[in-house]
């Protein structure tokens, strides 16, 4: 065939079997790519059975590729539209088998509340009068609170290798330091022991689990459950193999979790301990109506109120007997409880929503209901907005984001004003940054407020302390709770 016959760019594939050196046709045993620069097939050796050679296999697969077509499960993937069939049957987004914990938003507020009114203006688009009503509401709402907390720093001895490691960067530190301070106030409220589980909401890779762990040295009797909704790469729970701890990892979102279902509870009768760093938003309520609404009540429904408020049977004085010393006084009516604790690390209120949040009744009570707290939520991101860019140079962002992608970014008080589609809120009138910080900083205290309150109808001693530095994080607020009748037992002691 002459070359001026010869299709540009083709392939020889439908080309007759090359017997022979004729321009037209491929040389047998050589590659069957044509080049079209120069007019002729490419030379080059193929290895037996194979048409193309290896600089030009992958030019000839780009040429010949399958059509992709968007993932039907999940947008944020491709996938050869003729291997569509078997990629659904194991796309990681898939429908899969709802586990025996799985029960539909057993966690969730009322439907009746979860919508928020339809005619809200948006907040870019609030009067300055409006803005100045709003801010007037949360000043009334705020007054006596105190806006003040106290500072709970600390540090652990399990950590003290890895914070002096010269390896770790300053990103690292950082992390390492508010993990150190978070295990310092569990073991503040004599949280950290054997026989018990602690269940870490929001888990990422599990490294404040892993610190527990370390921390608890060859404490027996210990599980720890990590509840995390997303797949998550480097986790550190899989590299734990003792005896004495149990790792478990629950992917499901906290909305559909129903802890009196996960076996180890269900069956070891385990106090559990609540624990969380950077707890996003409505994902901190969740996890609150988790730990004292959901767990809890499920006692009551099988009658095994906590012992405090119950007399023992003859059968569990017959079981106790055959218990250990330290085991019948870790299970005395005086020393247990279903929820033995919470310490979760605060963040982005901005996050919040209203059908979930548990302080709802706190809000009813000042006079305030679904559109207050939606504009406050939307406030609350003033006390960090801005805020990390005034400190820091561009340079300085671009190496600390560099920084966090290697290392585990946990955080969201960086740019926490951003909406979902990356815009942001403009506000209206003239406020300083200190007065938008200022408000911000009433919005997220009045929000735990409410979280506060609601924990003490439950029947714990709630408290709101700072635990590490604004410089480490600028959401440095600890939400801790113990069971009242326990702390106030712990206290005349």
């Amino acid at each position: 065939m002459p070359d001026a016959l010869q299709p540009k760019g083709s392939w020889g594939m439908e080309a007759p079997a090359p017997t022979s050196h004729a321009t037209g046709f491929p040389t047998e045993g050589r590659c069957s790519y044509f080049v079209e620069k120069k007019k002729r097939f490419c030379r080059m050796v193929v290895a037996a059975g194979k048409r193309f050679c290896g600089e030009h296999a992958g030019a000839a697969e780009e040429e010949n590729a399958r059509k992709r077509i968007l993932c039907p499960l999940d947008p944020k993937h491709t996938v050869y539209e003729d291997q569509l069939a078997k990629h659904l049957k194991k796309c990681n987004s898939r429908e899969k088998p709802k586990p025996d914990f799985f029960t539909q938003d057993v966690n969730a507020g009322l439907k009746e509340e979860m919508e928020i009114p339809e005619q809200l203006v948006p907040f870019s688009s609030l009067s300055e009068e409006q803005l100045e009503n709003l801010i007037k509401k949360l000043r009334k709402a705020s007054e006596g609170l105190n806006s003040t907390l106290e500072d709970h720093i600390m540090s652990h001895p399990a950590l003290h290798d890895a914070l002096n490691d010269p390896k770790n960067g300053d990103c690292a530190v950082k992390h390492l330091k508010q993990q150190a301070s978070i295990l310092g106030n569990i073991e503040k409220l004599k949280l950290l022991g054997p026989r018990r589980c602690f269940v870490e909401f929001g888990a990422g890779k599990g490294k404040l689990s892993h610190w527990v762990d370390i921390a608890l040295k060859d404490a027996e009797n210990v599980h720890f459950i990590l509840v995390e909704k997303v797949t998550t790469r480097f986790k550190v729970d899989g590299k734990h193999r003792k005896e004495s701890s149990v790792f478990e990892r629950l992917q499901i979102d906290i909305q559909h979790l129903c802890l009196n279902r996960v076996p180890v509870l269900r069956e070891g009768r385990l106090p559990v301990v609540g624990i969380g760093k950077h707890l996003c938003g409505v994902a901190t309520d969740l996890a609150l109506r988790c730990l004292v609404e959901t767990y809890a009540a499920s006692f009551e429904e099988r009658n095994e109120e906590p012992l405090a408020k119950r007399v023992k049977n003859d059968k569990r004085d017959k079981e106790s007997s055959t218990l250990s010393k330290e085991e019948n006084e870790a299970n005395a009516p005086e020393t247990w409880a279903p929820v033995a604790g919470i310490v979760i690390a605060l963040c982005c209120h901005h996050r919040c929503d209203w059908r979930h949040y548990v302080g709802k009744e706190y809000f009813r009570a000042l006079g305030l209901g679904p559109e207050e707290f939606y504009y406050f939520q939307r406030m609350s991101s003033w006390a960090t907005c801005g805020m990390r860019r005034t400190s820091l140079g561009a340079s300085d962002i671009t190496t600390k984001r560099k920084d966090d992608q290697n290392y585990d970014n946990e955080e969201h008080d960086d740019g926490g004003d951003r909406l979902p589609d990356g815009s942001t809120d403009s506000v209206p009138g003239a406020l300083t940054a200190e007065e938008k910080k200022n408000i911000g900083h009433l919005c997220k205290l009045l929000i735990d407020q409410g979280r506060l309150q609601y924990l003490q109808q439950k029947g714990f001693r709630p408290a709101l302390q700072y635990y590490t530095e604004p410089l480490v994080s600028l959401e440095n607020v600890l939400l801790t709770a113990v069971p009242a009748h326990l702390s106030s037992q712990k206290a005349t002691q």
